[in-house]
């Protein structure tokens, strides 16, 4: 296959600017003069416009032009014409309802996999695994499926931290994890924390950034992933 991926974990780290982190990581899936397509149907309590925007602003370093999918009539045409895919982060099970009810999820699923690159963060992330069952979101609306693009044969956690509130007697993400794993034992999951990503090129798929990662996978839980491993095994 000659999918070119990137799945990062967040717009920010700590304190930087929206972005910041992700432009560097992000120049390589690109060329000069590219036309981009940007995705905002995760964000909810924000216009697209304005969305669009931000994104425009803050990747204004990398040498490609953004549009946003909603600006154009016939969204398939859109995704069709691209150079490129960014899908932002927001509500996972929006963006998702979004694309279903569009029709886009094959139709992105098949031009990623045809070498079209992908560049997500957050909920853009966490759609590229199987299904969207180990998303962090409320789910505000009813996806008809919670079948995602499949770019990644597993499930990813982005913003995966396991640090619980002082006096919060909630479960912690970990615990989360676990009962995904106790019910879907076969099925991987990856938590990428802030800061980190996966690249998928080709048949080799990286942990980039400096942040470790963790797998939970039946018995294995919170096996630490040490930043820049080859994860390739996963993709089998």
């Amino acid at each position: 296959m000659s999918i070119n991926a990137l799945m990062l974990s967040a717009s920010r780290v700590g304190d930087s600017a929206y972005l910041t982190h992700t432009i560097e990581l992000i120049r390589p899936l690109t060329q000069p003069g590219q036309q981009w397509l940007f995705i905002p149907y995760a964000g909810v309590s924000v216009s697209y416009d304005e969305y669009l925007t931000k994104v425009q602003t803050a990747l204004d370093p990398l040498p490609i032009t953004i549009s946003s999918i909603h600006q154009f009539a016939d969204p398939k045409q859109a995704i069709q014409d691209a150079a490129g895919i960014l899908v932002g982060g927001g509500n996972t099970f929006q963006l998702l309802n979004e694309l279903y009810r569009y029709d886009l999820v094959h139709l992105i699923r098949e031009r990623v996999q045809n070498g079209m690159p992908y560049v997500g963060w957050s909920a853009g992330s966490n759609i590229t695994g199987t299904s969207i069952r180990t998303t962090n979101d409320m789910p505000i609306v009813e996806p008809p499926s919670f079948t995602a693009l499949g770019i990644l044969p597993f499930q990813l956690n982005p913003h995966y931290t396991n640090y619980q509130m002082p006096g919060h007697n909630g479960e912690t993400r970990a615990q989360r994890l676990l009962e995904f794993t106790i019910v879907d034992p076969l099925t991987p999951v990856i938590g990428i924390q802030e800061g980190s990503a996966l690249w998928r090129k080709g048949d080799k798929l990286t942990l980039i950034g400096d942040q470790t990662a963790y797998l939970f996978h039946g018995k294995q839980q919170e096996v630490e992933i040490t930043a820049n491993s080859d994860l390739s095994v996963f993709l089998k």
